[in-house]
C-alpha cells in the first residue's frame, strides 16, 4: 500500500490505517479475542502499518489484544494509543495531569508489549490542565524513549498552537468524512500551515456511508450509536440522501459507497489517513481496496455538488459529550 508522511515529522505510514477500537468496544459486544487478533494480523498482511488503540477501549483490553496482534512485526508498524480520561473510563471525564500522563504510559507499554508508543495522543483536550503541561509531559517521555510521536485529538485550532510551541505535534486524530466536513473550514488549513498530519477516525460515519444501515436498523443494546442524535431513526432516514449520492458514484466507477468514502478523504491532502475499523475481512479488503482508487478532479467536483444539495440530520454527539470537542 501507499505510505503517507504525517505532515513534516518524518513518520510514514500506510495510507489507511487500522481503527480497531470496534473490534471490543463501543459497537456492540465485539468479536472473539482471537478473531480480532487474526483480523489485526490480515490487515498487516495487506499493507496497513497503522494500528490506533486507547486505554479507554475496553477500558485497557483493546490494548492488550493489539498487543497480542502486533507481536511478529511489533517493529514494521506504527502503534498508535491515548490518555486523557479519568481511570481510562470515557464516562469518568477527562485527567490530562502530568503523574497520570506517565502512569498512563507507563501502563499501556505493558499491555502493548513493547517498549515505546509510537504515537501519543491527548484523547480530549483537559480544561483543568493547561496544554503546556500535557505537551511538557509528552516531550519528557520522548527524550525517555517511550515515546516517539506526540498527537492531539478533536483538538481545536488555538489549543493545537499552543501545544506544537512546546513539542511539535505529529498528529490530529478527528472525525471527518463525507458526512463532517468541519475540520476544512479551520483545521486542515492551520495543520498545513504548521507541518502537521492528519489522521480521520470514524471516516465511514460509524457505518453509515457503506449504505449498510437504514431507519430500521436495530443496534445491540450496549452499541454507542443508540446515543447519538445522527443515529436516531428519523435522522438514519433524512441521511439516506447522501448514502443513495455516494452509491450512484460508487456505481460508476465500479466500487462500493464506502470505498468511495474513503478515497474522497484520501483526496483531501496527501497527509490525510484515515483510520477505518472493522470486524469482518471482506470488509477489510472493501476498505483497502479503496486506496487504489484515484477521483479525478471531475469525480471530486461531482461529490462535491452533490454534497451540496444534502442537509445532514442530527448532532454527532449528544450534548454533554459534543462539549469535550474542538476546544
Amino acid at each position: 500500500m501507499e505510505k503517507r508522511a504525517l505532515g513534516r515529522s518524518g513518520l510514514e505510514v500506510s495510507a489507511l490505517g487500522f481503527g480497531c477500537m470496534g473490534l471490543n468496544f463501543a459497537y456492540g459486544p465485539g468479536i472473539e479475542r482471537q478473531a480480532a487478533v487474526s483480523l489485526i494480523r490480515a490487515a498487516f498482511d495487506r499493507g496497513v502499518t497503522l494500528f490506533d488503540t486507547a486505554e479507554a477501549y475496553g477500558p485497557l483490553t483493546n490494548e492488550e489484544l493489539v498487543g497480542e496482534a502486533v507481536g511478529p512485526f511489533r517493529d514494521q508498524i506504527t502503534v498508535a494509543t491515548k490518555f486523557g480520561f479519568k481511570d481510562g473510563d470515557a464516562t469518568k471525564g477527562m485527567d490530562s495531569r502530568p503523574e497520570r500522563i506517565r502512569a498512563v504510559a507507563n501502563a499501556a507499554l505493558a499491555r502493548l508489549r513493547t517498549d515505546r508508543i509510537d504515537l501519543f495522543y491527548q484523547h480530549r483536550v483537559d480544561p483543568a490542565v493547561p496544554i503546556e503541561d500535557v505537551a511538557g509531559t509528552v516531550k519528557e517521555l520522548i527524550r525517555e524513549g517511550k515515546v516517539r510521536h506526540f498527537g492531539l485529538s478533536e483538538a481545536g485550532v488555538e489549543t493545537i498552537r499552543r501545544a506544537h510551541r512546546v513539542q511539535p505535534v505529529t498528529a490530529l486524530q478527528s472525525e471527518y468524512s463525507l458526512w463532517w466536513r468541519e475540520p476544512e473550514k479551520e483545521i486542515l488549513p492551520a495543520l498545513e500551515e504548521l507541518g502537521i498530519g492528519f489522521v480521520a477516525f470514524s471516516p465511514l460515519g460509524r457505518g453509515f456511508l457503506t449504505g449498510t444501515i437504514d431507519a430500521e436498523t436495530a443496534f445491540a443494546t450496549n452499541d454507542f450509536r443508540n446515543r447519538l442524535p445522527r443515529f436516531s431513526p428519523e435522522s438514519r432516514q433524512a441521511n439516506q440522501a447522501l448514502v443513495e449520492a455516494v452509491r450512484s458514484i460508487a456505481e460508476s466507477k465500479r466500487a462500493t459507497a464506502a470505498q468511495i468514502a474513503l478515497a474522497w478523504l484520501l483526496a483531501q491532502r496527501p497527509w490525510v489517513v484515515p483510520i477505518p475499523g472493522t470486524t469482518k475481512e471482506h470488509r477489510l479488503r472493501e476498505n483497502i481496496g479503496a486506496a487504489a482508487i484515484a477521483l479525478t478532479p471531475d469525480d471530486r467536483q461531482r461529490i462535491g455538488d452533490a454534497l451540496a444539495k444534502i442537509e445532514i440530520h442530527g448532532d454527532r454527539y449528544p450534548a454533554q459529550l459534543a462539549a469535550t470537542a474542538g476546544r
